[in-house]
């Protein structure tokens, strides 16, 4: 289980739509900076840099340099993580409850 600060760090980065759009074109595979920059006409390249910044101190992204490309990779264990503490535990008591509702509805 995460710490409270690193929950904190990946909510945070998770709270913004650009960020959530980010971490699904990096989804399916790696991509560079400039790709990015590319998939994002609204922004300019700093503002990119800033979303990838966020999301590298919330450990969602890895960035790794090969000659002048920074490749961003995707790293889902934080957001396992958090639907291991929340979702999953949040979830699984829905369900017993709807069974038990349905349970009692049916006598």
């Amino acid at each position: 289980m995460s710490s409270d600060a690193a929950d904190d760090r990946i909510f945070k980065a998770l709270a913004a739509p650009t960020r959530r759009a980010i971490l699904d074109e990096l989804k399916n595979r790696p991509q560079t900076t400039g790709t990015l920059c590319e998939k994002f006409p609204a922004l300019d390249r700093c503002t990119v840099m800033q979303h990838l910044k966020v999301l590298e101190a919330a450990d969602l992204v890895i960035a790794r340099r090969e000659g002048r490309e920074r490749w961003n990779h995707l790293n889902p264990l934080p957001i396992r993580g958090i639907h291991e503490r929340w979702i999953g535990a949040y979830a699984a008591q829905a369900v017993d409850l709807l069974g038990r509702l349905k349970k009692d509805l049916e006598g």
